[in-house]
């Protein structure tokens, strides 16, 4: 797929607003809907299908005004409807400042904490599961997810431990990287995850050919990160207007490129990251409205394909 320097998320939700769409940043069913949601097949819990990745974005030092600006960006997940908040050990300083913006909003009963164990060994990985507890104040970890796969047979062990101890309510294994695939789905014919976290988007759909449908006929919830592929995605679509036939379903590129991949009946909640409110505003609009649907998908796909 051919890609081009062209015009910044941000510059295209300006744009927009300037031309008098700011609707977009509501959703395309307006802000009185409820949220879509998509039920955990482990448990039936609903889960609403837009929540949030800390990666970078959370990863700041905690000054008033940091912390401040993240409470208004999980403050707007909760308002309207969302609740899944993604982060890691590896995100360096993320896991604290979930932690700190939780407890200065009073919204940790509100959100759906997953975070990740990224070490080698029982005890290590232990320690920093016990770690992340502590820094995000979570007595109870709504998932846990080996990241990257690494260590897994020696971690999905530990998880579920603390799962019958009541400390971790799902388990779940991740990886970020098209060629990893294979491995993800050997892992989940192995330890058969409650969830699992892959790259899907527009630009990267590799997971179609097995993965999904093999979520599907397993029970597992998906995650999914890089939706918009590292802002790959609009880069591609600088000076270009949504088309005519999108605003059936979508009011901004970014609710495009989210909505393609919630249209897709195996993806339970898509994580986009980020630290805008007005991107988090048009992220959350995804989770309002109509989905493509399966011939429509096909149709983004060539548009995509095309630029």
């Amino acid at each position: 797929m051919r890609t081009r320097n062209l015009l910044t998320r941000r510059e295209l939700l300006q744009l927009g607003a300037a031309l008098g769409l700011a609707p977009a940043l509501a959703g395309a069913a307006g802000p009185d809907t409820a949220m879509r949601t998509r039920p955990v097949p482990a448990s039936g819990e609903p889960l609403p299908v837009v929540g949030l990745g800390t990666y970078e974005v959370f990863d700041v030092g905690g000054s008033p005004a940091e912390i401040a600006a993240r409470l208004a960006i999980v403050e707007q997940l909760v308002e309207r409807g969302g609740s899944v908040i993604d982060t890691s050990p590896m995100y360096d300083r993320s896991e604290r400042v979930i932690g700190e913006v939780l407890e200065r909003g009073g919204l940790r009963d509100g959100t759906f904490l997953a975070t990740k164990v990224w070490t080698d060994g029982a005890a290590a990985g232990e320690a920093q599961m016990a770690k992340s507890a502590d820094l995000m104040n979570a007595d109870v970890i709504d998932l846990m997810q080996v990241h990257n796969l690494r260590d897994t047979a020696t971690h999905m062990a530990t998880i579920a431990d603390w799962q019958s101890a009541g400390r971790i309510r799902y388990n779940g294994i991740t990886h970020y990287r098209a060629d990893a695939l294979d491995d993800m789905e050997a892992a989940m014919r192995r330890f058969d995850p409650q969830f699992i976290q892959i790259n899907y988007s527009l630009g990267e759909r590799e997971a179609d050919e097995r993965l999904l449908p093999l979520a599907a006929d397993t029970g597992t919830a998906v995650l999914i990160n890089r939706p918009y592929v590292t802002g790959r995605l609009f880069r591609a679509v600088r000076g270009r207007s949504l088309p005519d036939w999108a605003g059936e379903f979508a009011a901004s590129w970014g609710q495009f490129f989210l909505k393609y991949i919630l249209g897709h009946p195996a993806v339970t909640c898509v994580i986009p990251a980020t630290s805008d409110p007005q991107h988090m505003a048009d992220n959350l609009g995804a989770g309002f409205g109509p989905l493509p649907d399966a011939a429509t998908r096909r149709r983004m796909e060539a548009l995509v394909d095309d630029l």
